[in-house]
């Protein structure tokens, strides 16, 4: 089941079933570009076989990142070192997509402390590091839509398979699907046609600036684990627009920083590994769109189970292929049956953090050609994290008020490892 290829609507053949999903890999340049580091760690997941590869945030505003070190994408400036990124992507025979993605209010004070979303309204809760948000305006979200169509526009140019646009995880389209931070009351607000125009919208300006033959792919949330958000019964709607707009692949996932999955499911949801195939299967009985679901999977059995009962159409990995690299082509040669498993022992307050910085951590070391660090302490990762972040702030403030100092800085935000 995990070797059988797959055939998007759109033409393009993934060679097998199984998907590296979406992981922040903050490995750009200090001008937004993706930097040679980051070539070499994806030409490391596509030796390790998966048949779909997907990149992390590519943003499309360099004023609303999710994080220092994210590629951006307003033009085509840096389209040479985006054509050696899909170069080394597609090396191997997998598909590359690049996730589109605007943070919205989920940009830390470092980078914006003014961050925009749907609606002003109370910060980002995940330890005081989020400014409160202001209000897009109409313009503001109509060259947001521009901008989603012009990236996707460059993205083809560069060679990449496709694109996938992030209406998961709290980012800006996510925000603009839940009740619970859109607040507006004009035709961006209120109903749910009206909080999902700008996902649909932003499609839209992506079919319409690229050829037939390039993938369009959505990740979107089952639901928040919030209370007053994004539920399933709504994302079950939004799911059946999604395939009246054509869309080639969904992707299933859940959760935001101020409520990760891990932290939105039931004990028993977990112990069952597949954390979102209760929604797959409800997926799967309004439409045929293909369906990668990600999060919990850890056995071969319990993949090729999924596959088996036709729940979904590809499996969805990111944190075991942060670990494991070449995961994929032992799960499919036989050799492994399952993937190393790693749970953080962390007070709750710290879990959300402590995670992005354990594998923020080894995907530094991958991209330098070094082997995971498994046993390394939550809180060294984090504290690894934080000097990480303030270095790039440190490099970009001296870059900006100093320009005779470029020559003297590094290019990459990343730190030795």
């Amino acid at each position: 089941m995990l070797a059988r290829p797959l055939q998007l609507a759109s033409g393009l053949v993934i060679k097998n079933r199984l998907a590296k999903a979406a992981a922040s890999e903050c490995l750009a340049t200090a001008d937004h570009a993706p930097s040679d580091a980051l070539a070499a760690l994806y030409e490391r997941f596509a030796e390790g076989g998966a048949g779909l590869l997907i990149t992390g945030n590519v943003m499309l505003d360099a004023q609303y990142l999710e994080r220092w070190g994210n590629v951006v994408v307003e033009d085509a400036r840096h389209l040479a070192a985006l054509e050696r990124w899909a170069a080394a992507g597609n090396a191997h025979g997998s598909a590359l997509l690049m996730q589109l993605n605007h943070a919205g209010r989920q940009t830390t004070r470092l980078i914006n402390r003014r961050p925009a979303g749907p609606s002003a309204g109370p910060a980002v809760d995940v330890l005081f590091a989020y400014a409160r948000p202001r209000a897009l305006q109409s313009r503001e979200i109509r060259e947001i839509i521009a901008r989603f169509g012009s990236a996707a526009q460059v993205a083809e140019r560069a060679g990449f398979s496709g694109v996938q646009v992030d209406a998961a995880h709290g980012y800006l389209l996510s925000q603009f699907l839940s009740p619970r931070t859109n607040l507006r009351g004009d035709a961006w607000g209120g109903s749910l046609e009206n909080r999902a125009r700008l996902l649909l919208e932003a499609l839209s300006a992506v079919r319409t600036a690229t050829s037939r033959s390039f993938t369009v792919a959505v990740k979107l949330n089952s639901a928040d684990f919030q209370r007053g958000g994004f539920e399933e019964d709504e994302a079950l709607e939004v799911v059946r627009w999604l395939a009246d707009a054509g869309v080639d692949l969904l992707e299933i996932s859940g959760g935001t920083y101020e409520t990760p999955a891990l932290l939105g499911l039931s004990a028993s949801t977990r112990a069952r590994e597949v954390y979102f195939l209760d929604f797959a299967r409800r997926v799967r009985a309004c439409t045929r769109m293909p369906l990668m679901v990600t999060g919990g999977f850890r056995t071969r059995e319990a993949m090729e189970c999924a596959l088996a009962e036709d729940a979904l159409d590809l499996v969805g990995l990111s944190r075991p292929l942060l670990l494991e690299p070449d995961l994929p082509g032992r799960l499919l040669s036989g050799e492994a049956t399952r993937s190393v498993a790693k749970r953080l022992d962390v007070p709750k307050p710290f879990f959300a953090l402590a995670e992005a910085a354990y594998y923020d951590f080894q995907i530094q070391r991958l991209a330098l050609g070094r082997r995971p660090k498994l046993q390394l302490s939550p809180f060294r990762a984090i504290a690894r994290y934080v000097v990480r972040d303030l270095y790039a702030v440190l490099v970009q403030a001296i870059r900006s008020r100093c320009p005779i100092a470029c020559a003297l800085l590094p290019r990459s935000l990343g730190l030795p490892r």
